[in-house]
């Protein structure tokens, strides 16, 4: 087997509605899923000589790592016996930035997997991809997706026009699961008919290929939840407003704060004019399917 390499977005959600909890303990959710040009790249190898297992490599991640996960996953449920295989990745997305770096390795290697094995079932590697994490599934295909269900019911969007996205990080972290409970705490979820109002009308706004949503649409139910958590982000936020955003908002569960602007340059004004904070902030565009790039070495 020769090596084979896919790209990996992160993601944004422009916007997030929050309904009740579901019998298996997740949220019901309404969301725009966008993928963005900041990417890992992972790379499928076979494993050194006399591997009994498969293998990862991710410098800048400890613990368990999703990919390998998915790699697992993927031969239980397919019966794949191909030898072992290593990955690679090479990290560019931020680690617990509400930006689903993870999420989207694990996505690319479901690919690399399907790939190596021949198959061809995208309907499977979603089936997989639903027991690894509610951000798998968009992750399988990246483009503009609604998402909703736990965010593992997905219905693709047309491709937006080209625009400029602002992420902001945090110097410190939070974590998904005490951000639900935040939400929970201070009744923040809505109720299923809302949560049904809502997603007919992504879907009506975004229909024609608009670069965003409605701008009364593009609200975060989890955002008080992150600030009360970390209330700096309400300094964050009104940086990124004065930086010239024309939306601002807490992106998924956070820490990370993403801008909206009508284009990219804009955007990379805004990141410039925000240099002094660390990490640097930085300037990205919406990640299109055509630009996914698969190599063979």
């Amino acid at each position: 087997m020769t090596g084979l390499t896919e790209r990996a977005p992160a993601k944004v959600n422009l916007g997030l509605t929050l309904g009740p909890t579901r019998a298996d303990g997740r949220h019901e959710l309404v969301t725009i899923m966008q993928p963005v040009a900041l990417c890992d790249t992972v790379r499928l190898i076979p494993a050194a000589l006399g591997a009994a297992r498969d293998e990862v490599d991710c410098p800048g991640v400890d613990g368990d790592n999703l990919a390998l996960a998915a790699l697992a996953a993927f031969r239980a449920r397919t019966g794949w016996t191909g030898a072992p295989v290593r990955l690679e990745i090479d990290k560019r997305i931020p680690v617990a930035a509400g930006m689903a770096g993870g999420s989207a390795d694990a996505g690319a290697a479901l690919r690399l997997a399907a790939r190596a094995a021949g198959l061809r079932d995208d309907t499977l590697l979603r089936a997989i991809a639903a027991g690894l994490g509610a951000d798998v599934p968009a992750q399988v295909r990246p483009r503009r997706y609604l998402a909703t269900g736990a965010g593992e019911e997905l219905r693709g969007l047309p491709d937006p026009p080209p625009f400029g996205i602002l992420v902001v990080r945090s110097a410190r972290g939070l974590a998904t699961a005490d951000v639900f409970r935040e939400a929970d705490r201070v009744g923040l979820p809505r109720s299923r008919s809302e949560l049904e109002a809502r997603s007919a009308e992504l879907v009506g706004s975004l229909a024609a290929g608009a670069a965003m949503p409605d701008a009364e649409l593009l609200v975060n139910d989890l955002q008080p939840a992150a600030v009360s958590l970390l209330p700096e982000l309400r300094g964050t936020l009104d940086d990124v407003r004065r930086a010239g955003a024309e939306h601002t908002l807490v992106c998924g569960s956070g820490p990370t704060v993403v801008g909206l602007f009508a284009d990219y340059e804009r955007a990379r004004s805004a990141a410039a004019s925000l240099g002094d904070r660390r990490p640097l902030p930085v300037a990205v565009e919406p990640w299109y399917p055509a630009l996914t790039v698969l190599e063979e070495h």
